[in-house]
């Protein structure tokens, strides 16, 4: 059983403080339970779970699950921001052999029923008050899901024992029922992407991939039993599901969440849960290190640091100003996680996303990455080319859509289509995306999505977005348009966005042109808008409009 004396170990040697599991998520639950039933998983809001509690309360909930109908293969979705009780629908789902769902409840309507309507979930769970919302959205469905209310199975309790006792009740306590047994490659999990066909993509997972997915976390942060992870990123998406809730399970450690992220509490949160490990994004980091500094509490624990793209100036401030020594850089997507990172153990490259990931089970090459050009071919050191991944825990497929899986997925291969370069170290270098991807505060944004709603503008023609400099790290969304007659004024426009896409996907420039230019095909070629300075130049600003004085 691990102590807190426990220190220290290498990755490989965490792994083996625990029973062997089955490569599925229920398994190595039971595995680090067996070990430590009484250590500590997972902290919200005061509510500190054991991982015998979480254990016992997600399998009485898997019960009234299955008591309702769910089975294996099923979808289980859910609308809601982070919380104890969503990770114990996680692992209910996980323990039928379901599939989780997790979805932003920040979409708006016309998104949250196009990802309703195409992944045609059983059961849909939300707060109270997202239930209208979900109801109204899903009341025409062919198959209307049955809605779940969190806060029926403690969401809206004061400590755990109300929760345990909110999910008995909904349980009708059918603890007799039998669990059956997932297989490691059951789905699992689905997690919504941005396409470049303006529509969401579906990126399915199975429950081994998810098990390897944290294992590597493990090795790529060096993770101990005794850690706290503390995530403030959305469990809607792939770094806080699978890294930090899955690392904290493998490690046997625990997690630390809150529903929201306040940069003004973050320190003063760390340091009274004593978290040690901090998963960030790069809006995320320039935020924190532009806050003021007498928000920051010099008593928290934070050793390590995992994220991206993490700058020179993000390590001096984190590690002067901050005291925390060590920043790992690296790098994934959806459908391939945590491909590659700087090595725990260094040497670190500032600016790299490292090398090929590495797992604590596997001697040899768990991860594999090549580049190469327009014709396929591997170009040579110092080039820069299309990143290629092979990696045993790469997606199972796209939800329902065959060809996008072929067009991404071939022969082992993921086509990322971000460019990158390698050095004589055989580090590499993100460089651009490839696909018309806008990343913003940590959102993949896709472009064509954008396109496609400023363009049904009765004052629009076409519509072009793309990703310009932010100063907080990573992009802004600038729109480029074509009017039809006058231009419409830009407050129209922001008006048209509100209620069509989330508050994050609405651009923050306007600026018009007489056209847009195009490719033989009618391609628009949004990579000389890019190098055209004078368009951000003479854009609209709606950020800087909004704060202007009256």
């Amino acid at each position: 059983m691990p102590t807190e004396m426990q220190t220290g170990l290498r990755p490989r040697d965490v792994l083996a403080l625990y029973p062997s599991h089955r490569d599925t998520i229920p398994t190595l639950l039971a595995s680090r339970r067996a070990a430590g039933p009484d250590r500590p998983v997972l902290l919200f809001e005061g509510r500190n779970w054991s991982y015998a509690e979480i254990d016992d309360a997600s399998g009485v909930l898997a019960r009234a699950l299955l008591v309702r109908g769910i089975r294996r293969g099923d979808r289980v979705g859910l609308v809601s921001s982070n919380g104890d009780v969503p990770l114990l629908m996680f692992l209910a789902a996980a323990k039928i052999g379901a599939v989780f769902v997790p979805m932003n409840p920040g979409l708006t309507d016309s998104e949250l029923t196009y990802i309703l309507k195409h992944c045609r979930p059983t059961v849909v769970a939300c707060r109270t008050a997202e239930l209208e919302r979900v109801e109204r959205v899903t009341r025409t469905f062919n198959e209307v899901p049955w809605l779940l209310p969190l806060d029926d199975i403690g969401a809206a309790a004061t400590d755990i024992a109300e929760v345990v006792a909110d999910i008995e009740r909904y349980a009708d306590r059918n603890r007799a029922i039998a669990l059956p047994e997932p297989q490691p490659d059951d789905p699992a999990v689905v997690i919504y992407t941005s396409g470049t066909t303006g529509f969401p993509k579906g990126v399915v997972h199975s429950q081994k991939n998810y098990v390897w997915a944290a294992e590597a976390f493990v090795e790529r942060m060096h993770l101990q039993p005794t850690d706290r992870l503390l995530t403030v990123l959305p469990i809607f998406h792939i770094n806080a599901l699978f890294y930090s809730w899955g690392g904290a399970l493998a490690a046997g450690a625990a997690m630390i969440t809150v529903p929201r992220f306040s940069a003004s509490r973050l320190w003063r949160l760390a340091t009274e849960t004593g978290a040690t490990v901090f998963n960030i994004l790069a809006a995320l980091g320039n935020i924190l290190a532009n806050r003021p500094r007498s928000e920051f509490d010099p008593g928290h624990r934070i050793t390590r640091i995992y994220g991206g793209p993490i700058s020179a100036e993000m390590i001096r401030v984190f590690q002067q100003d901050f005291h925390v020594p060590t920043l790992i850089e690296g790098y994934g997507m959806s459908e391939i996680p945590g491909a590659c990172n700087n090595p725990f153990e260094g040497p670190h490259k500032v600016g790299s996303i490292g090398k090929p990931a590495r797992h604590p089970r596997f001697d040899d090459t768990f991860v594999e990455l090549r580049i190469v050009d327009e014709d396929g071919c591997d170009v040579p050191v110092g080039e820069m080319g299309e990143l290629l991944v092979k990696t045993p825990i790469m997606a199972l497929h796209y939800l329902d859509d065959p060809e996008q899986t072929q067009a991404a997925m071939q022969d082992g291969w993921f086509r990322t289509g971000d460019y990158v370069w390698r050095d004589g170290d055989g580090y590499h270098y993100f460089v651009a995306r490839k696909r018309d991807i806008i990343r913003r505060r940590g959102e993949n944004i896709s472009g064509a999505e954008l396109d496609r709603i400023l363009s049904e503008h009765p004052g629009i023609l076409e519509a072009a977005t793309i990703g310009v400099p932010s100063e907080l790290g990573e992009e802004e969304i600038m729109a480029v348009l074509v009017p039809r007659d006058e231009p419409p004024p830009a407050e129209a426009i922001i008006d048209w966005c509100n209620g069509r896409m989330a508050a994050m996907k609405i651009p923050r420039f306007f600026v018009f042109v007489n056209a847009l230019p195009h490719t033989s095909s009618h391609r628009v070629e949004k990579y000389r808008l890019k190098q055209d300075p004078s368009l951000l130049a003479r854009a609209f600003d709606r950020e800087r409009h909004a704060s202007a004085p009256a």
